[in-house]
């Protein structure tokens, strides 16, 4: 169950109580079939949250990668994933882009606002997550970063003139329920459920979420 993100939901998302970092990534392999791989963990030093990078001016502490060939690492296996979290239950959990899906990264209130757009349109969205970062993430199939430039430009903008990334090959998303440092934790603004499965292709999104961005420039 996760916490609930006022005003991005009609119905209320569940609080997550009680399920473990270890749970978790063991789920999204195994029910929705995700690659996963852990990151980063906070430790207790001095009284603070640092990150296990021990980099003190860590912009993501506790949620990125933790090693170079992370993304070699990854593991759609529950099994596995079960055996890497068990060495350090507290590692966020990443999922790597580019596999099963891609993602877009907006700021939250141009992501806000694009859910709005969305829901009154009866859209069906693919899980969205919001983090502490203040940043949206937007999951759509795969090839996504390809696309978008070009959907962006046949809308009127410039890809350049909007704060639209796609996370795509070799980039990773920080998972419910990872902690940005004290910064708080992510959740789902969009949970996975079984009426989501099936990804949205980006260009059936690119509308409502350019000109989301375009407005809160």
């Amino acid at each position: 169950m996760e916490e609930t993100i006022p005003g991005t939901e009609t119905a209320q998302i569940p609080r997550q109580r009680g399920a473990s970092l270890l749970e978790t990534a063991v789920r999204y392999a195994e029910e929705r079939h995700w690659d996963v791989v852990p990151g980063t963990w906070l430790e207790a030093v001095g009284g603070e949250q640092r990150c296990s990078c021990e980099d003190p001016a860590c912009a993501l502490p506790g949620a990125h990668p933790a090693r170079a060939d992370w993304a070699s690492q990854a593991t759609g296996s529950a099994t596995v994933a079960r055996r890497m979290w068990q060495k350090q239950p507290r590692a966020a959990i990443l999922l790597p882009t580019g596999r099963t899906f891609d993602a877009l990264d907006v700021p939250e209130t141009a992501g806000c606002l694009a859910l709005a757009r969305m829901e009154r349109t009866g859209l069906t969205l693919g899980p969205v997550t919001s983090a502490p970062d203040r940043r949206m993430r937007f999951f759509v199939l795969p090839g996504a970063a390809a696309k978008v430039p070009e959907l962006v430009r046949r809308l009127g903008w410039s890809p350049v003139s909007l704060d639209l990334a796609v996370l795509g090959e070799g980039e990773w998303v920080a998972a419910p329920p990872t902690r940005y440092g004290v910064r708080g934790a992510v959740q789902w603004a969009r949970r996975p459920t079984p009426a989501n499965r099936w990804l949205p292709d980006v260009e059936e999104l690119i509308p409502a979420v350019a000109y989301a961005c375009g407005r809160t420039r």
